[in-house]
Formats: structure tokens, sequence, C-alpha cells
């Protein structure tokens, strides 16, 4: 079976109980906050624990998907999903309350881990992906809108997170995520380092920070509303449903976009956009400003989110780099509650929005340029100049050679010195007719005898 067979649904459902759990951490947070005798900054950091044990979980078993067995470890990481998120649900005391999410989110961190594998196994690692997000904005989106109506407490979103893990559970028995042939034993490709190193280290590097641009301002959308728009906490409320929705329609968008822009597009340009929405969001001071600013941002950002796993998985068909670049993002992501809140309260919202816009217009550069050297193009100038002054030497425009010099060679080969290989056979020399034998001049036209 080829390696981009992977079955998709029962990736999907893995996709959406990995993923639940930090589309619902606002929530979770604010329950903590509210149900527990916790500060906001406890309950935030508790929040932080729980990603970075997610996190923890794609770095230790990035590299170990296929050794343990795919099929086997999304059974055990979703048992401990439940485990974990049910302790934390139904006990009030703060200790269990932090080693349940702690638990619960290794749990959702492993499976991850085997969604992101089975993702990068695909033929349109960027389609997988879109349905994973789009399965779990819907999905937090209806959470969202009911968790309000169960009742006050904790443990109401942490029961949803394991409750969905638990119903992901019987999916678990279709999934099957052949081993890619470069894998398999005898081969050089299954125990060397990872392909696309520096592209993969760049992006990793680039996600951690976009994460926490993002969180950063998720992590004080609510203030923002509430304490420099003037709004009361149902207009809030209400505004975040619509930017859901509108996470949808973004999520939707990029499906039905697929690579007909490439990657580059999408990813740079659609992070400039993130930047003026979240520069636009903190500096809100009514409610036309605040919704634009929230909702433009909720439907771009899913987009961009959607290629950038498409590229992740693309980078590295066994999934390692899908898996460390979400665990990656899942870092920033822990840490954005606590950087917009220091932020906000050391130079306000609009700076705290200034500042993180304008990072995020530096990091959306070399987010484009792996995205363009990973589609065939050059990353660097110098190997473009080196390729035209080969094509340049006598001989040199074969028809390969140009190909590969005008991007046209695989993905995963750019910036390879280029090499020419002769096409078929010299023409055979024209028959002579027969004439008489003697010396012929230098210049003399074959076949024109001598005089």
């Amino acid at each position: 079976m080829s390696s981009r067979t992977a079955p998709t649904r029962p990736l999907v459902a893995l996709f959406t109980a990995g993923y639940l759990a930090a589309y619902l951490l606002p929530t979770t947070v604010g329950r903590l906050d509210s149900g527990l005798p916790l500060s906001a900054t406890q309950a935030g950091s508790i929040g932080s624990a729980l990603l970075l044990s997610s996190a923890c979980a794609g770095f230790l078993l990035a590299a170990r998907v296929h050794r343990i067995g795919p099929r086997r470890l999304a059974r055990a990481g979703l048992l401990l999903a439940v485990a974990g998120y049910g302790t934390a649900a139904l006990s009030h005391s703060v200790p269990l309350v932090v080693a349940g999410a702690m638990a619960g989110g290794f749990g959702s961190g492993t499976a991850t881990t085997v969604a992101a594998t089975g993702i990068a196994a695909q033929r349109d690692p960027h389609r997988a992906s879109t349905q994973g997000l789009l399965a779990v904005s819907a999905l937090a989106g209806v959470l969202y809108l009911t968790v309000p109506h169960l009742g006050p407490g904790h443990g109401v979103p942490l029961a949803a997170i394991a409750l969905t893990a638990l119903l992901v559970w019987p999916a678990t028995g279709r999934l099957h995520i052949p081993v890619p042939a470069a894998t398999a034993p005898g081969r050089s490709g299954g125990s060397g380092r990872s392909p696309q190193l520096r592209s993969g280290l760049v992006l990793a590097g680039c996600i951690l920070c976009w994460s926490l641009a993002q969180n950063s301002l998720w992590g004080v959308s609510g203030r923002i509303g509430i304490d420099q728009a003037h709004l009361t906490e149902v207009t809030v409320g209400a505004v975040f449903a619509l930017a859901l929705g509108a996470g949808l329609l973004g999520v939707i968008a990029a499906g039905v976009l697929g690579p007909r822009l490439g990657r580059a597009l999408p990813i740079g340009g659609g992070t400039v956009l993130i930047a003026c929405c979240i520069a636009l969001s903190a500096r809100a001071t009514d409610l036309a400003g605040f919704a634009a600013g929230e909702i433009a941002w909720n439907t771009v950002y899913p987009l961009v989110l959607s290629y950038l796993i498409g590229l992740a998985a693309s980078l590295d068909q066994r999934g390692r780099w899908a898996v460390l670049v979400g665990s990656a993002s899942s870092l920033g992501t822990s840490a954005g509650p606590l950087t917009g809140s220091v932020l906000s309260a050391q130079a306000g919202f609009p700076a705290m929005g200034a500042i993180l816009a304008a990072g995020l217009l530096v990091i959306a550069v070399p987010l484009t340029a792996v995205a363009l050297h990973t589609s065939g193009r050059p990353l660097l100038p110098g190997v473009l100049r080196r390729r035209h002054r080969l094509l340049e030497e006598p001989g040199a425009a074969t028809p390969t050679t140009l190909v590969a010099a005008s991007g046209g060679a695989p993905a995963g080969a750019p910036g390879q010195p280029v090499v020419e290989i002769p096409l078929g056979s010299p023409a055979a020399p024209v028959r002579e007719e027969y004439d008489t034998a003697g010396p012929r001049h230098a210049a003399a036209a074959p076949g024109a005898g001598s005089l």
C-alpha cells in the first residue's frame, strides 16, 4: 500500500479530540478562575501547564509513532485524556485538578501526534488538515454556545473534552497509517536525520512566535472588549460566537482554494493580514472596531494555520516535522496569555497590539521563504545565480537543465547543483556517395570529389 493512502476520517476524529483542549482554553481557564479558589494568574498557569504537557508529548513521540504503533498510541492517548480531564472535572482539589489537566494534556498531545503523522501520509496534507480544523472549529463553536447553559463550575468544559476523547475511541479501530517506503527496513532514509532540516527548524521557530502572537491577543480579548471598548460580558460573548462562525468560513475557504495559490501567498499574505487585524482589535474603543478586528482575525487565522500544517506535513512523509512544528505551536500558544497580560499591563492594549503586529510582519518573511523553498524554488538568490552561470556555458541549455533551473525540479530538491545529462545520441553522419579515391580539401563538402 502506498504511504499516501491513510484513511482520512479516523485522522480527522483524532485531530479533533487532540486539538479541542486548545480551542476551549479560554472558557476552561475562565471556569477554573470562577469555580475554584484560584486567581486569574493561577488559572492561566494551569491552562499553560496543560498546553505545555501537550507539547511535550509531541516532542517525545514525534519519531516513535510507527515504532510503537499508531493505533496503540492513539488509544493510549485517548484513554489518558479521558482519565486526566475526567479527574480534573470531578475533583475540587486544586492539586488533583492540576495533575488531571496535565495528564489530559499529554493525552491530547499524543492523539495530535498520531493525527499529524497520518496527515503527513496523505496525498494532499493540506486538504486533510483543513478537514480537521473544520471539524474542531465546528465542535468548539457548538460547545461555546452550549457550555454556558450547562451550569456553573470548572468541570463542564473539561468533561466535554473527556467525552469527546471517549467518543473518538471507536474510530481508532479503522486507523491505519502505512509506513512510508523511505522508512522501511533496509532503506537509507529509515534512521537518518530529518529531511529538510533547515526549513523545518526555521518553520518550527517561526510558528512558535506566530502562535504566541495569536494567543497573546486571544488571552486578553475579553478584557479589551470590557475594559477598553466598554462592552458588557454578554455583548463580548456574542462577538466571540460570531468570530468562531467566521473561523469556519475561513477553514472552508482554505479547503476551496487548496493548492491553487501555492503556499507562499496564503501564508505570507495571510500573516500580514493577521497583523493588521491584531492591531485593529487592540485599539478598539467601541463595538464596531472590536467586532471588526476579532471577526476578521478569526476568519484569516484558521486559513493560514491550515496552510502551515500542510507545509509542515510536506517536509517529511513520516510526519516528524508535522509533529514537531505542532508541538512548537503549542509552546507558543501556552505562553500567549502570559505574554499578552504582561504587555498590556506594562504598555497598554494599543501598544501590545502594535508590538505583536510588528513581530508578525517580521516572521512573515522567513515563513514565506520556507514556503517558496519547499515548493521547488531556490531559497537563496546565490543558488539561482549559479544556475544561470551554468546555463550560459556551451551545451548547458539542454531540456533537462532548463527544467531544473526554472524551478521545475521536484519539491524537496531545490538548491541542488544542476547536473547536465545528455539526452539521446549524436546524429549519425550522412552517408557519402561513392567517389574517386584521393586526397580531399579540408573545406570540401561531403560528397564533393577532389579536383
